[in-house]
């Protein structure tokens, strides 16, 4: 994990200092409000509907526990007792009072924590693979690539004010745990010949015009990854709109000149840089990669013999724990350990919440079980990586009543849900109730085991924090003359397949959008082939016959 130096402590301390003075002349009515905007945003803070929300930085998900500990005392003395985990792996505060934010600034900086460029235009939280590091099926830990380019984006001059946000994810897994493709730049690490280069995406992303990422740039070698994503971001700025923020994405400029045209000038802008300061070198490279170890060694054939047995036999002592395990347990690059989801969608709960407390015995959690690391998840969950496979039962035992036990990840109540009207301004829709209303119609753990992986996703409002355009389902709140009604849409997808769902038909009414939901499962239900998921029956049979069921006219 990467540890701050003195530079690192004295930036974060002085640009505290500064917020403080800036949001104190706000208060004082010395510095007004388009003034401030700018200021409060690339720290993090929003003004949502009832209270001004944080955004906390998470780069790439990595946490100790000494930080979800102060992130629990603040969600404690701050706030009303929880926090919410956000798609891009960071983390909320949805009550903090506008006079107390550069306190709380200051007490995350304590543990090399802060909320720089979680908003505003500029580049924002890189993101990764939740299980980057130790995953099974990585080709390379990623997070050194990660942390590079959060250091080469911080405060960088030229990319504080793009046209617009943006956002970069970087995978190095099998099936894309990152979701590359809809993202402003996706970043697929490859290894060929020994060798670590990279594939370039751009112009991928969601809300109000969805769009998969284009393929500009096949096997870019190690060095220059850093060249090119600067090459890439000066012609954003250049040739960017900004005469209308809907228009101002990324996306937007890859198609209008097209994605061969950008790659074009992406490539002339890159020969003019490649060679310069930003080239990295395999001595800084290796730097980066010093923070990253794994923190476990393998184990001896005789202890990895009697880890597997005392698993096996606690599966077999406890069916609950063996379903757990099967659900939520990912397999670890080393055999006998393995990594952890713990679910944060019970169904009193709303998704992606975690409580003060859940948040203290977590970090507790770590340090026993998980060498004191913690990971946030583009899922809204969290992960334990590195326990033990004998010590799973008591992880378990521990977990269940704390409500996090949930064997649940990747079924159909696993949602990923945003805040919506309960809390964000923009939205035009609740998206918390409509979570819970689907859970209370899937409560029945056999029939969703049944079903399937499923992703089911819902926003707010179009800009699609809950990402529904990449949900198996997905749902998005309008307003429809001063009402709550829901768009449902099907067949999207984040994964290496990614795809932007199609709408179903007319939006629907809060009090029918569950309903819809089981309609559309009964309709893949009835059709699919023996071990066929969703998306292979929805491309299979269409979409005719679910908007048949969903939209028919009850019997007179």
């Amino acid at each position: 994990m990467y540890q701050y130096n003195q530079v690192d402590h004295q930036v974060i301390k002085e640009r505290v200092a500064q917020f403080r003075d800036q949001t104190q002349r706000f208060i004082n009515g010395e510095l007004p409000l388009a003034e401030y905007l700018p200021l409060r945003l690339q720290n993090g803070l929003y003004v949502q509907r009832h209270a001004p929300m944080l955004r906390v930085a998470i780069p790439y998900g990595l946490l100790n526990s000494a930080q979800v500990r102060k992130l629990a005392h603040i969600a404690r003395e701050y706030d009303k007792g929880y926090a919410h985990i956000s798609t891009r792996q960071n983390m909320q505060f949805n009550w903090p009072a506008l006079e107390q934010v550069p306190d709380i600034l200051e007490e995350l900086a304590e543990v090399e924590m802060h909320a720089i460029q979680t908003s505003g235009n500029c580049i924002r939280n890189v993101t990764t693979d939740q299980f980057a590091g130790v995953a099974h099926d990585e080709v390379t830990d990623p997070r050194a690539v990660c942390e590079m380019l959060r250091q080469w984006s911080t405060f960088h001059p030229e990319f504080a004010f793009l046209p617009r946000k943006f956002k970069i994810a970087v995978s190095a897994d099998a099936e894309d745990r990152a979701g590359v493709k809809v993202h402003d730049i996706g970043i697929k690490v490859r290894r060929d010949d020994g060798k670590i280069g990279y594939d370039i995406y751009v112009g991928g992303g969601l809300g109000r015009t969805p769009m998969i990422g284009s393929l500009i740039k096949e096997k870019l070698e190690g060095e220059f990854l850093l060249p090119y994503l600067e090459a890439i971001l000066r012609i954003y700025n250049r040739y960017g709109r900004r005469d209308n923020k809907y228009k101002a994405r990324i996306k937007i400029l890859v198609k209008a000149l097209t994605p061969e045209v950008f790659a074009e000038r992406v490539q002339q802008e890159f020969e003019i840089i490649k060679d310069g300061d930003l080239h990295t070198s395999q001595e800084k490279l290796e730097y980066y990669e010093s923070f990253f170890k794994l923190l476990v060694e393998p184990l001896t054939a005789d202890t990895l013999s009697s880890v597997k047995a005392t698993l096996e036999a606690d599966k077999a002592a406890d069916p609950a724990f063996a379903n757990w395990v099967q659900r939520n347990v990912r397999p670890h690059k080393l055999d006998g350990y393995a990594n952890v989801t713990l679910s944060l969608k019970c169904t009193d709960i709303p998704p992606g919440d975690v409580s003060d407390d859940q948040l203290d015995a977590i970090a507790d959690l770590a340090d026993e079980f998980s060498k004191g690391q913690i990971r946030t998840t583009h899922f809204q969950n969290m992960v334990l990586t590195d326990v033990q496979e004998d010590q799973l039962k008591a992880l378990y035992s521990k977990l269940v009543p704390l409500k996090l036990a949930t064997a649940n990840t990747g079924y159909i109540t696993d949602i990923i849900c945003c805040p919506g009207g309960d809390f964000c301004a923009l939205a035009n829709a609740k998206s918390i109730p409509v979570a819970a209303d689907i859970q209370q119609v899937f409560d029945d753990q056999d029939y969703i085991y049944d079903l399937g992986p499923l992703d089911l996703n819902i926003s707010g409002c179009m800009n699609a924090c809950g990402h529904h355009h990449v949900g198996h389902i997905g749902i998005l709140g309008v307003d429809k003359k001063g009402e709550e009604f829901y768009q449902l849409s099907v067949g999207g997808s984040s994964k290496d397949n990614a795809s932007i769902g199609k709408i179903l038909g007319p939006s629907i009414s809060r009090e029918d959008i569950a309903g819809a939901v089981k309609k559309v499962i009964d309709v893949y239900v009835e059709q699919r082939h023996e071990g066929e998921d969703f998306l292979s029956t929805l491309e299979r049979i269409g979409t005719a016959e679910m908007k048949e069921r969903v939209y028919a006219k009850p019997a007179s």
